[in-house]
């Protein structure tokens, strides 16, 4: 069964979006600054891919809110598994990113953010995935899978 009715909102489908936006903002917000794109210490072949995380960034959130709202043809199921993985990648990608050589969490010196301190854990992308993002996507996909499940009843 394909979808071709108007797409309901739920609160499933409203994380999953809200994650995928902020997936989309979020390398802008981050990096568009003096210690990212702006950095003079930084390389053009640097920034180049800092630029590239934030057009991935982008895309991956305008497709995972296309997918989910507006794409046809699939059923609702396959709507909401594409927009899943696609609000996923993102944050995933940055799970093994620390274990290249050569990379940090943040960049000391001049430009060095003071990310902040709650209970004693620095808040850096890595904690923020573990207890914010992934678990708001878990939660949509689960609260979302749920619903389709007692509408098909």
């Amino acid at each position: 069964m394909t979808s071709t009715t108007k797409s309901r909102w739920t609160i499933g489908k409203i994380l999953i979006s809200l994650v995928a936006i902020f997936t989309g903002v979020s390398p802008y917000l981050a990096d568009w600054n003096i210690t990212h794109i702006y950095n003079p210490a930084w390389t053009p072949h640097a920034k180049f891919h800092n630029a590239q995380t934030m057009v991935l960034g982008a895309m991956l959130g305008f497709l995972a809110i296309y997918c989910l709202w507006f794409r046809q043809g699939i059923t609702k199921k396959q709507k909401l598994n594409e927009a899943t993985v696609l609000t996923s990648l993102y944050w995933l990608a940055q799970l093994p990113a620390i274990l290249f050589p050569g990379t940090a969490l943040v960049d000391s010196g001049i430009n060095h953010v003071q990310m902040p301190k709650i209970l004693g854990v620095v808040l850096n992308q890595l904690i923020l995935d573990i207890i914010v993002i992934f678990p708001l996507i878990a939660l949509g996909y689960y609260l979302e899978n749920r619903a389709l499940k007692k509408a098909a009843i």
